[in-house]
C-alpha cells in the first residue's frame, strides 16, 4: 500500500486475532427465516428440499475451507468446527467470519434452483454468524451434543405442533396452548393416539440433523494377486513414508447419526487432533 499522508487511518483498525491453540466454532443462522420460509412456501414442519440445500451449501464450504473438520446443521443453522491448529487468515476473527458467511450464503443462492426449480427467489436470503473459541475436546463434544439435543427437542415440538394444525384443525394459538407444559412422552403419545404418527419412524435427518464430516479415505487394497516390488531403496522408502504421513486423502460425507455418544467420536480421533 502506498505510503501517502492518508495512510494514518489504518491506525484505527483494531487487530482481532482469535486465541491460539483453541478450537474455533463458527455458527451461521438464517436471518428472518420464518418470513423467508413462508414467502417461499416451505413445507411444514420440515421441508426436505430446504434441508438438502443447506447441506449442499455447508458441504461446499467444507470443500473450500480445508481446516473445517466437522459441521452440524438443523433447520436454518449450521455450525462449523475448525481444527485446533488452524492458521486460516492468521486466525483473524472478522476475516474468517465474513468469508465463511458470505461463501455459504453465495452457495445457498447458487444451488437454490437445484432444489426449488419451480420457486424463484423472491428476495436474497441472508445469514448472520458468530465465532466462539473452545479450549478442550470435552467442550467441543458438549457443544455439538447441545446442538443435536436441541434438534430433537425442536423437531418433536414442531412435528406435534403442525399435526395439531394440519390434522387436528387447531389454530397456531390453540396448538401452542395444547403443548404448553407437555413433556416428550406426552408429545409422543399425542402424535400416535390422535394422528397415527410414530415419531420413531420419522426421518433421521429431521430428528438428528445433518452431520457433515471430513473422513480419512482408507488406502485401497489390491485383490489382483501378487505384485512385483521394485528393489529395496531406503531413500525411496523414507520419502514414501514421509509423503503418506504428511498428506492423507480425505472426503467430505453427509451423515444423519448420533453424535452425543462415543460411537461417532472414537473412530474419528482426527477430528479433534491438533
Amino acid at each position: 500500500m502506498a505510503g501517502t499522508k492518508f495512510a494514518y487511518v489504518r491506525n484505527f483498525e483494531l487487530p482481532d486475532p482469535l486465541l491460539p491453540d483453541t478450537y474455533l466454532v463458527c455458527r451461521l443462522d438464517g436471518h428472518s427465516f420464518h418470513r423467508f420460509s413462508d414467502e417461499h412456501g416451505f413445507a411444514k414442519p420440515n421441508d426436505e428440499r430446504a434441508l438438502q440445500l443447506m447441506d449442499h451449501a455447508a458441504k461446499s464450504a467444507m470443500i473450500e475451507f480445508k481446516d473445517i473438520m466437522l459441521a452440524f446443521g438443523e433447520s436454518d443453522e449450521f455450525s462449523f468446527l475448525f481444527r485446533k491448529s488452524t492458521n486460516l487468515y492468521n486466525r483473524r476473527q472478522s476475516k474468517i467470519l465474513t468469508t465463511l458467511t458470505s461463501y455459504f450464503t453465495s452457495c445457498y443462492v447458487l444451488y437454490w434452483s437445484q432444489y426449488f426449480p419451480d420457486t424463484p427467489l423472491r428476495y436474497p436470503p441472508s445469514f448472520d454468524g458468530r465465532i466462539v473459541v473452545y479450549p478442550t475436546e470435552r467442550a467441543i463434544r458438549d457443544y455439538f451434543s447441545w446442538r443435536q439435543a436441541d434438534t430433537h427437542i425442536n423437531n418433536l415440538y414442531n412435528t406435534t405442533f403442525w399435526a395439531l394444525i394440519q390434522k387436528g384443525g387447531q389454530t397456531a394459538t390453540e396448538a401452542h396452548a395444547t403443548l404448553k407444559g407437555t413433556v416428550s412422552a406426552t408429545k409422543h403419545e399425542m402424535l400416535f393416539s390422535r394422528f397415527g404418527i410414530n415419531y420413531n419412524e420419522i426421518s433421521e435427518r429431521f430428528k438428528k440433523g445433518s452431520v457433515i464430516v471430513r473422513e480419512i479415505v482408507a488406502p485401497e487394497s489390491s485383490d489382483k494377486g501378487e505384485k512385483l516390488e521394485p528393489p529395496f531403496d531406503p531413500c525411496r522408502q523414507q520419502c514414501s513414508k514421509a509423503k503418506k504421513k504428511n498428506k492423507l486423502e480425505t472426503t467430505v460425507e453427509v451423515l444423519h447419526c448420533d453424535i452425543i455418544g462415543d460411537e461417532f467420536w472414537l473412530p474419528r480421533g482426527h477430528l479433534l487432533e491438533s
